[in-house]
């Protein structure tokens, strides 16, 4: 989805039957808006409104726009990071040099993993518990397993 009309349509777009997965045009976005493609404010309504608009419709997360940097790894795996925290699954590349960071930065990290078996290796039968002094209920404990089957691909 890469024009402003695209962003407004986006929760219409991802019910369409045979829909698997949006992601974001972040050029030509940029471009229709007059902004730079690079400024993360400046889209981060858009890219919002894919993450939520792909959430309602049972979708994966969607998939975040190129980076035009093709030899900067650090900024490939900040973008993909910040994507990441977005709700973003996946982004999309323009050289084989970015595959490393972006895969990377969407790959859960050892804390995470570590505090996602710690939910699911307590798993209560009373629906809501604390670990730690945070409660535990079926979301947490959705998202737990949801990190754990990221090991699995």
């Amino acid at each position: 989805i890469e024009t402003a009309r695209g962003i407004l349509a986006a929760a219409d777009i991802a019910a369409v039957p045979g829909v698997v997965r949006l992601a974001v045009g972040t050029f030509d976005l940029a471009a229709q808006l007059g902004a730079d493609p690079a400024d993360r404010e400046a889209l981060a309504t858009s890219r919002s409104m894919l993450v939520l608009a792909s959430a309602a419709a049972g979708l994966a997360g969607p998939l975040e726009g190129v980076t035009a940097a093709i030899d900067n790894a650090d900024r490939i795996a900040s973008d993909a990071a910040y994507a990441r925290r977005l709700g973003f699954a996946g982004k999309l590349c323009i050289h084989p040099k970015q595959l490393g960071p972006a895969i990377a930065a969407f790959a859960p990290t050892e804390e995470e993993i570590a505090w996602a078996h710690k939910i699911i290796d307590s798993l209560d039968t009373d629906g809501v518990w604390t670990i730690d002094g945070e409660m535990v209920d079926q979301p947490v404990v959705d998202r737990a397993q949801h990190i754990l089957d990221k090991l699995k691909h």
